[in-house]
């Protein structure tokens, strides 16, 4: 018999699908359990009161955010004392399975839900429609997303050409149109970067009055894992389970993009290719006072001032 409190310490790194569900599922020990729903998905329970952070998060990808490749919510859980409720899938299947539907069916008809104070739904990308989707099954819900899809139905979202393996899947049974799911909750909020011109189309598919959009330019597709580098993943949460998460709050938050170097190399990167070259001869004397740059920071310095050299300016 193993005490729940040790799974947070298990490296679970280099376990294939199979070990990695049984071994979470003996580390959970009495207070919850690792199941499979089927072949490509997983329930993993911790719990624990009063609140519930119920994370959907790919196996495939654990690795990103955790060295010991642990769920992300399990920091949360840890420092919070929170229940945590891990939907995993093995690879990007937007948890489309009846049996992941009758798994959620099952937590509402025993009232599963109904025993915590607040249930926080959280996910990126195509984790980010499952939170969303599901947050149906737990009315008044909050719900976090990372660039969500709204839906990879054809008929709504043919313009997505990312995802064409996934057109033979029905978006439209239950849990379904993931912005219509969002009804019940109580508010949502939904980060993306508005320069990835396919997940600005998702996100406004989730204009809603219980929906605060934020944007988060120059994070492109790893918006997750440079959230999470930046602390902001778990401060979003803990604000919003306290309520106090505003625009001005995220905004406040979002400054922290000073000090992330791979964000500031992107934004570098957008001023070389516009030959904005006093902007970035600014950008990267700032990064360079503050210890955040490097080779690249200087040598594109470098070339800027050249060219303004060159120009007489």
């Amino acid at each position: 018999m193993h005490d729940s409190a040790d799974i947070f310490e298990a490296d679970l790194s280099g376990l294939h699908w199979e070990a990695w569900i049984e071994r979470t599922d003996t580390l959970a020990g009495d207070d919850g359990y690792c199941q499979p729903l089927g072949d490509r998905h997983a329930a993993l329970l911790i719990e624990r009161k009063p609140t519930l952070l119920v994370t959907f998060e790919n196996f495939n990808r654990l690795s990103d955010t955790s060295n010991s490749a642990q769920p992300l919510g399990w920091s949360l859980a840890k420092a919070r004392g929170w229940s945590h409720l891990c939907l995993l899938g093995n690879g990007a299947t937007w948890f489309r399975d009846a049996r992941v539907y009758g798994y959620f069916d099952r937590l509402v008809d025993d009232g599963f839900f109904d025993e915590f104070e607040q249930v926080i739904f959280y996910g990126a990308g195509p984790c980010g429609y499952a939170a969303a989707a599901f947050s149906v099954a737990a009315p008044g819900a909050k719900v976090v997303m990372l660039s969500p899809q709204a839906t990879l139905d054809p008929r709504v979202a043919e313009w997505d050409d990312r995802y064409l393996n996934m057109r033979r899947t029905s978006f439209t049974d239950r849990y379904g149109y993931a912005p219509d799911m969002l009804d019940a909750a109580r508010t949502a909020v939904l980060l993306y970067d508005p320069d990835v011109e396919l997940d600005a189309m998702h996100a406004a598919l989730f204009t809603r009055a219980n929906v605060m959009k934020f944007r988060t330019r120059f994070l492109g597709y790893q918006i997750e894992q440079s959230l999470a580098r930046m602390g902001l993943i778990a401060h979003v949460i803990g604000a919003l389970s306290e309520d106090h998460l505003t625009p001005l709050a995220l905004a406040r938050m979002w400054r922290a993009r000073r000090d992330e170097t791979p964000y500031l190399a992107n934004v570098m990167r957008r001023l070389v290719a516009d030959e904005r070259d006093r902007l970035t001869i600014l950008h990267c004397r700032n990064a360079l006072s503050r210890r955040v740059g490097g080779p690249r920071f200087r040598k594109a310095l470098a070339m800027a001032e050249a060219r303004l050299e060159e120009r007489g300016t």
